[in-house]
């Protein structure tokens, strides 16, 4: 085994049960079998006289309000969604609608259950630091009722040393608006190949899209079918089909005043509708030296996992779009921080079990990976997989890893990949870098620990992790020491 060589730091992120979103409730879509109750709850609100409608709405705003931003709006929002409800004989009053609106929303709890899986990038604002200190942004994974994960933040500035000090997290939530996109016909094709979708309704579809299109665009290209493709019997299920692979992006954008810790990115498509899990985030510079924060994270809706894409220019507004291809058809993509000689790589597992390294192809696809490091040491036996995004050294790439053994034990390793040729592994650390000791084998899943991403500051390997899919904490390891631990294991 490997001496030691992480620090833990004496500071945990626990999961806060009072941090809540108001989200769109409909009686009776959360039974067994849905029977919208909706109609008839209108016409009880309906119902009501004036004087007990504005009592109700006042002490509502009341309880409620200090504890959402725009709660009226909010309202008014779930309102609109539910409008169609309400007969048409009907006429409601402002307050009479936006307590309709109150009926028909609930909070919800981001992470009642569980707070894990943290990334950690360089912050956009750098302003007011000492010498020696870096602001980082951390992306959490939270956890709320009925296992549903959403992607949180969290403030924290590193240094001087290793002094670490997160900010505060009060606040009222934000999950931000849903926007338009100019969407990709490479995806759309990449999907419908992927999903064996090949007709002559995709084929016409596709060849009549310019390579971006706006929705209002595409749901035109759809309405001028030729007749003869357009009433075959199995065109309602292409359409159908070609709508939900085009909707995979999307955009989401928080207002301009709200905090980092204050927003949350909450599934917003069918695909990640039972969750948004283990974000890595990192600070991607192209080849003109502009910076974007790009991250990959798995999309849940159930029964199937799928790879999505965040990209963003500040952390308030966010594009996400599909990954395609053989590369990303599992679980923990990570992008590496630039290209290498061109080349956009990004390490995966495809196979459920390896470690690989892919290429973005000109067609907007994943390619198939190289293999670079499989399960054969102990503590890794069942599974390994990567804790993030490549770590850039003087010597090398530095891959965090993680390794899967006995009693399904999770615990985090290292490789260096060579950094001109990245497939290429050069040193790899014997042991376990950081294992769950005893103060972190207990929790929503027992005996993990799991990063989604770690940063370099100071001759410092940063490494926020979870533990036991419970609670965050924080660990420091010297960069020197890491890598003459790794270098007896150098191959070729």
């Amino acid at each position: 085994m490997t001496g030691i060589l992480a620090t833990r730091q004496n500071l945990t992120l626990t999961p806060d049960p009072r941090r809540v979103v108001v989200k769109l409730f409909v009686p009776g879509e959360d039974a067994a079998v849905a029977h919208t109750r909706a109609h008839d709850l209108v016409d009880r609100i309906a119902g009501l006289d004036d004087d007990e409608t504005q009592v109700l709405l006042r002490r509502t705003l009341h309880d409620f309000g200090g504890r959402h931003r725009d709660l009226e709006g909010t309202f008014r929002h779930h309102y609109e969604l539910v409008r169609h409800r309400v007969a048409r004989t009907r006429q409601l009053s402002p307050t009479a609608r936006l307590l309709v609106g109150a009926y028909f929303s609930h909070e919800y709890a981001v992470e009642a259950a569980a707070l894990c899986n943290p990334s950690m990038v360089a912050h956009p604002d750098q302003s007011a630091l000492r010498p020696g200190q870096l602001r980082v942004a951390v992306s959490l994974r939270q956890i709320g009722e009925g296992h549903l994960s959403s992607v949180g933040f969290a403030s924290a500035v590193l240094g001087p040393g290793s002094r670490l000090a997160v900010q505060g997290r009060s606040g009222p939530l934000v999950s931000g608006r849903r926007g338009h996109v100019r969407h990709r016909r490479d995806l759309l094709a990449a999907g419908l190949r992927e999903e064996g979708w090949d007709n002559e309704v995709c084929a016409t579809v596709l060849a009549a899209l310019p390579e971006q299109y706006d929705e209002a665009g595409f749901e035109r290209v759809l309405a001028a079918l030729p007749p003869d493709l357009f009433y075959r019997h199995t065109t309602p299920d292409t359409l159908e089909q070609l709508r939900r692979i085009s909707a995979a992006s999307y955009a989401v954008a928080f207002p301009a005043d709200t905090l980092l810790h204050e927003r949350v990115l909450w599934p917003a498509t069918a695909a990640e509708s039972n969750g948004m899990e283990d974000a890595r985030f990192v600070r991607f510079v192209d080849d003109t030296g502009v910076a974007t924060y790009q991250a990959t994270y798995t999309a849940y809706d159930g029964r199937r996992i799928a790879a999505r894409r965040l990209a963003s220019d500040d952390l308030s507004r966010f594009r996400i779009d599909p990954m395609r291809g053989p590369g990303a058809r599992n679980k923990g993509m990570a992008l590496f921080p630039r290209t290498v000689h061109g080349r956009h790589l990004a390490l995966c597992r495809s196979d459920g079990e390896t470690i690989g390294l892919s290429v973005l192809a000109d067609d907007g696809t994943w390619q198939a990976p190289v293999p670079l490091h499989g399960p054969r040491r102990s503590w890794e036996l069942i599974q390994v997989g990567n804790c993030g995004s490549p770590v850039e050294t003087a010597v090398g790439w530095l891959v965090l890893t993680h390794g899967v053994g006995p009693m399904r034990r999770y615990a985090i390793g290292a490789l260096l990949l060579d950094l001109h040729r990245p497939e290429r592994v050069i040193a790899e650390l014997p042991g376990a870098l950081l294992a769950p000791d005893d103060t972190e084998r207990e929790g929503y899943v027992p005996n993990v620990v799991y990063s989604c991403g770690g940063l370099l500051h100071d001759e410092l390997l940063w490494l926020p992790y979870g533990a036991s899919d419970a609670r965050v904490g924080f660990a420091t390891v010297p960069l020197d020491a890491l890598v003459a631990a790794m270098v007896g294991q150098r191959s070729g």
